[in-house]
C-alpha cells in the first residue's frame, strides 16, 4: 500500500489561513511599490496636458493677435476667442474649435494682457489653485 499525503487522504483541498496571508502580505507589498509610481506618473500627465492646453491657447491668441492687430484684453480675457467682443469689427474667429478648457485640475486659467511677463501671461496655479509650490502643486505658465 502506498502512503498518501494527508492531505489527499482527506478529500478537502484549499488554502490554509497561513498561506492566504502570504499572498495578501505580497500583493500589499507590490501594490506599495507599484502605487506610488503610477500616481506619480499620473500627475506627470496632468502636468503636460496642462502645457498642452496653454500652448494650444497661445497659438489660438497669435491669430487672434494677427487678425484684430493685438491680443484680447484681460477683460475681454480667452473668451474673445470663441465669441466676438462688440467692440472688434475685425474678429473673423472662433479661434478655438471647442469651448476654453479649464486646466487638468478644474480650475480656470490665469490671463493678464499686458502681462508682468509678456505681451500676456497665461498660466494655470496648479493642482492645488494658490500661488507657489512644488511638482503638481506649481505654476504652469506660457512664458517658461
Amino acid at each position: 500500500m502506498q502512503s498518501h499525503p494527508r492531505w489527499a487522504l482527506r478529500g478537502q483541498s484549499g488554502f490554509t489561513l497561513l498561506e492566504l496571508l502570504v499572498v495578501l502580505v505580497v500583493l500589499g507589498l507590490l501594490a506599495g511599490i507599484v502605487a506610488p509610481k503610477y500616481f506619480n506618473q499620473l500627475g506627470r500627465s496632468e502636468i503636460k496636458v496642462a502645457r498642452a492646453q496653454i500652448e494650444g491657447l497661445s497659438k489660438a491668441m497669435d491669430i487672434y493677435r494677427l487678425e484684430v492687430g493685438r491680443y484680447p484684453t484681460t477683460e475681454q480675457g480667452l473668451n474673445a476667442l470663441v465669441q466676438p467682443p462688440s467692440d472688434e469689427p475685425k474678429w473673423a474667429g472662433p479661434y478655438l474649435q471647442k469651448a476654453i478648457p479649464q486646466d487638468p485640475w478644474g480650475h480656470e486659467y490665469i490671463y493678464r494682457s499686458p502681462g508682468e511677463y509678456g505681451e500676456y501671461d497665461l498660466l494655470s496655479l496648479g493642482k492645488d489653485g494658490q500661488p507657489g509650490g512644488d511638482g503638481e502643486n506649481a505654476e504652469i505658465t506660457s512664458w517658461q
